[in-house]
């Protein structure tokens, strides 16, 4: 059952559910698009996560109560807009080299498995684009395997490099440019994940599904990747 939550004074949170999976992600991205699709008058932004919705409005245009009721009347609806959703599936190339898997080796120790082990793990499964955030382009997906599933570093580095792949918890995820984290770096892609000319800024969407695919230093170069 769905719950609304006042997050600021121009804007509501909508939630799913309080666990992070499959399902709710699926009803969070037809309730996202059914939004969008809606394009209520006062409306400004919609937001999606893991098991919510941020939905920024125009305060001074209309209230909170009357807001809520039509977010409502839209996403007692939203299953409608499930059949009209594509759920891409999509290969991202990702060099596993230990030159840019930065925590490939401690990761090898500390799960006493072999780093092609590692990275078996990781490559071998099929991901769930939950949300988009932390910086544009960022996707969050999931779930690891459980032997893989590994918390944040301790202490987080000041720059990871533009298209790391990590992992944290549960998560896996890719970085669209230098910035600063925390996640167990595996590898990199050389895919560019935000771009002006993609349709929303972000390579990856909402919903898509995503695989892994190893390739070697050399056609990593090859796509563009830099080391």
């Amino acid at each position: 059952m769905r719950c609304f939550n006042v997050a600021s004074v121009d804007s509501i949170i909508v939630y799913f559910g309080n666990e992070i999976g499959e399902d709710v992600a699926k009803e969070v991205r037809d309730s996202f698009y059914a939004l969008k699709s809606a394009n209520l008058k006062h409306m400004i932004e919609v937001v999606p996560s893991y098991t919510s919705i941020m939905v920024s409005y125009d305060f001074l245009q209309t209230s909170y109560k009357q807001m809520c009721k039509e977010i409502d009347e839209v996403l007692n609806h939203a299953e409608e807009f499930s059949h009209d959703i594509t759920t891409r599936s999509v290969s991202i190339p990702v060099y596993y080299g230990e030159e840019v898997g930065l925590d490939l080796e401690n990761l090898a120790t500390i799960k006493k498995l072999s780093i092609d082990e590692i990275i078996a793990l990781h490559a071998n499964k099929e991901y769930f684009v939950y949300a988009i955030g932390f910086s544009p382009g960022f996707p969050y997906m999931g779930e690891v395997d459980e032997i893989l599933a590994t918390p944040r570093l301790a202490n987080p580095r000041a720059k990871v490099p533009k298209g790391s792949v990590g992992i944290a918890d549960k998560q896996t995820a890719i970085y669209p440019q230098l910035s600063p984290g925390g996640w167990q770096i595996l590898g990199r892609t050389p895919i560019e994940m935000f771009d002006t000319s993609y349709d929303g800024f972000s390579y990856l969407k909402v919903g898509d599904k995503v695989k892994f695919r190893a390739i070697e230093k050399d056609e990593f170069l090859e796509l563009g990747g830099e080391l």
